[in-house]
């Protein structure tokens, strides 16, 4: 079953001087690619946050498929990301300790995926991110991009029903750019994934289905 997205009235601030959203109405349905664009500071990445229950808005509500998150113990949302999210960080959030191959594996390891089934998957990832002679390092041995990639894999590796990418392309050159968009939709399509981009990058927005426009109006839709 997908997970349809469903917000209604969602307003989250930081303080006075700080970045808002305000009364955000919107519906994403089970399935859609989606680009999130906007100028800096509009709150694309508090968007993020507040679908994926990281945070939690002043007012509205945010639901996800049958969850109204304002009804949710942070243990039942900390459980509903396990099994269906997917988030991929503008910073990475890689495990330091662990190498490459750790990395991708991990979210299977946690939701007891069969063992030979993780082996096989990541092996396929780690050819299509392009880093197959590099599972045993670790992150500080990679580049910002080669770090990126490893943090698309280990996002997509377990099918989530719902992928939140902030600026996932940003530390790609354009040739990467294409060939890790190409992945990702691809692999969200197949799988009936809802895949929403943060992007300033018409390059990637081009390649979504639906372009969405966050500011101090609200939000809108453009083709």
């Amino acid at each position: 079953m997908g997970l349809d997205i469903v917000l209604k009235g969602v307003s989250k601030s930081f303080g006075v001087d700080e970045f808002s959203i305000q009364n955000i109405n919107l519906k994403i349905k089970s399935g859609d690619i989606v680009a999130l664009t906007g100028d800096s500071g509009s709150g694309k990445t508090t968007l993020l946050n507040l679908i994926a229950a990281i945070d939690r808005p002043d007012s509205g509500s945010v639901t996800v498929g049958d969850n109204a998150f304002d009804t949710m113990t942070e243990e039942c949302l900390t459980e509903f990301r396990r099994l269906n999210l997917g988030f991929i960080f503008q910073s990475f959030h890689l495990l330091p300790h662990l190498n490459v191959h750790q990395n991708i594996i991990f979210p299977c390891l946690l939701s007891r995926m069969d063992l030979h089934k993780s082996e096989l998957k990541v092996k396929q990832f780690l050819h299509e991110i392009g880093l197959e002679d590099k599972e045993n390092l670790f992150p500080g041995q990679l580049s910002g991009g080669e770090q990126q990639r490893v943090a698309i894999a280990r996002a997509l590796i377990n099918e989530p029903k719902l992928i939140l990418a902030d600026e996932p392309t940003g530390n790609l050159d354009s040739n990467t750019t294409d060939k890790i968009l190409s992945l990702l939709v691809n692999q969200c399509k197949r799988s009936h994934t809802t895949l929403i981009i943060v992007t300033h990058s018409d390059q990637v927005s081009k390649k979504m289905d639906r372009k969405l426009l966050l500011n101090s109006k609200g939000i809108s839709e453009f083709y």
